[in-house]
């Protein structure tokens, strides 16, 4: 225990410097301490002060404070009335109770012990009575470091600090143990290793690999939110090879376990599993600073899982993935939507992994002005990002062959900001809509003026604009070559 208030030495002014105490999180523990209980500002917030990170969230806010206190969940809310602007009970049950106040997020939590048994994927809780039976249930030592408020005692009973200093993750109990209370604390370990830059150590890894199976009793949205968080993470390959490595992929990202001494066509890499981290690098580095794009991370991680079943040895003893792009974005849509992912980002990733290959048919620039629309439109609004992932997937070790190909990345970009300086190439559609169809050949709503619509809009693709009289006249044309009586002939 660490008096921030009164050091002793340099060691502990250094970490009295590093924990600076919000002055919100001091005024709270002054009512908790004025109705007589104990309050600890823990976890994230304690952690990231001791690495110099930013106290804020994903989105730039301010993050939320988390604390433990020897109050019951109803008593939080009988001392806390009056002094919080807002109260959630979303939590209660779990023994956490959520504040608002002057823009600020807190998040009280009663001393408890937690574990799941073998069939529910619901942890039973029971509250305790001390902190340090609290931070010994907690999921990693970096995460079981506490300080008082307003006292400022920094609480360090697991060498929590020493662990952060020497890059490494442990559990304060036994990680069997700590593992069978919580089985998705397996994700959370990954996610720290590709956040933090944490490796877990051996005995660590070994709990992870023994009690995989446990994550069967979790529900698949905990699992969905610590992959997202994986793969937004500063390494997500870190992450991403430790639960390959751990066998756990192969229970929550099986499409990405099987790509591994899958041969790609090129004979390039070992594998392709091989090939996509290298993809999933390179997709980053394109992103904006500071900016990680999820869906372009997600598609660079799933863009090639159809190879595993789409492939086939072909004559020369090469290997062939014939539409393994079609075959990937089923596979992708399957898995993400057993994940529970929202469809924006569900039908975004998917349509990247099908549209991935289509740039390979440019060839030297060989596309039409027609094909070239076509790519644009049917890319839509993850234009940018399909042009990234393009370029990331070219992991070719030739370095004649990878500026050729940058060259031809570079064409296709110049031919679509020319086309887009001469017409509306991002919001590709028919000169002549659906209503106007209808006027002009006096339809009603039907499928025959979806046919027409598609004729125009085939036309818009091969010609641009050509204007509302000649593309008048060519609806006419397809209508008198398919018998559609023309008003007024």
């Amino acid at each position: 225990m660490i008096s921030l208030d009164n050091p002793r030495d340099s060691a502990e002014r250094v970490v009295s410097e590093l924990l600076r105490v919000p002055p919100a999180a001091d005024e709270l523990g002054r009512v908790f301490a004025a109705h007589g209980h104990l309050l600890h500002l823990v976890g994230g917030s304690v952690r990231d002060a001791l690495l110099g990170r930013p106290a804020t969230g994903a989105t730039g806010a301010p993050a939320d404070l988390d604390f433990a206190t020897d109050a019951r969940p109803e008593r939080v809310l009988e001392i806390t009335r009056g002094w919080a602007e807002a109260t959630w009970e979303a939590g209660i049950a779990f023994g956490t109770i959520g504040l608002a106040r002057r823009g600020l997020r807190f998040e009280i939590t009663t001393y408890r012990s937690e574990a799941y048994d073998r069939q529910s994927r619901n942890p039973a809780v029971t509250y305790g009575d001390s902190l340090e039976a609290d931070l010994s249930r907690r999921d990693f030592t970096v995460n079981a470091m506490a300080v008082s408020v307003p006292g400022h005692d920094f609480v360090d009973l697991f060498g929590g600090m020493a662990d952060l200093a020497r890059g490494v993750l442990r559990t304060p109990a036994r990680p069997e143990a700590s593992f069978d209370d919580d089985p998705l604390r397996i994700l959370r370990a990954a996610r720290f290793e590709a956040a933090l830059g944490l490796t877990p150590v051996p005995e660590l890894v070994e709990a992870m690999r023994s009690r995989a199976e446990r994550l069967a009793i979790v529900s698949p949205e905990r699992i969905r939110d610590e992959l997202r968080k994986i793969i937004g993470a500063p390494d997500p390959v870190a992450g991403l090879e430790r639960l390959v490595e751990i066998g756990v992929a192969e229970m929550v990202l099986p499409e990405v376990a099987a790509m591994r001494m899958e041969i790609d066509e090129h004979h390039q890499h070992k594998d392709v599993y091989a090939h996509t981290m290298t993809v999933l690098r390179q997709a980053m580095a394109l992103e904006e600073p500071g900016a990680p794009d999820e869906v372009l991370r997600w598609a660079a991680l799933l863009h090639d899982i159809g190879k595993p079943r789409t492939r086939r040895h072909v004559p020369g003893g090469r290997v062939s993935f014939h539409h393994h792009e079609v075959v990937g974005r089923d596979m992708a849509r399957r898995r993400l939507a057993a994940l529970h992912f929202p469809k924006d980002v569900t039908e975004a990733i998917c349509q990247l992994v099908y549209l991935h290959l289509r740039f390979h048919g440019y060839g030297d620039g060989e596309w039409t002005d027609a094909a070239v629309r076509r790519y644009v439109h049917d890319a839509g609004p993850q234009l940018t990002r399909l042009n990234k992932l393009v370029r990331s997937d070219c992991t070719t070790r030739n370095r004649r062959k990878a500026a050729a190909l940058s060259r031809t990345y570079d064409s296709l970009e110049e031919r679509i900001a020319d086309l887009a300086a001469r017409e509306e190439i991002a919001s590709i559609r028919p000169e002549l809509s659906g209503d106007d169809i209808m006027a002009l050949l006096g339809l009603a709503p039907s499928r025959l003026v979806g046919q027409a619509r598609a004729h125009m809009m085939e036309l818009r693709f091969e010609r641009g604009i050509v204007g509302r009289e000649e593309a008048e006249a060519e609806l006419f044309r397809w209508a008198r070559e398919h018998e559609v009586p023309i008003p007024g002939e």
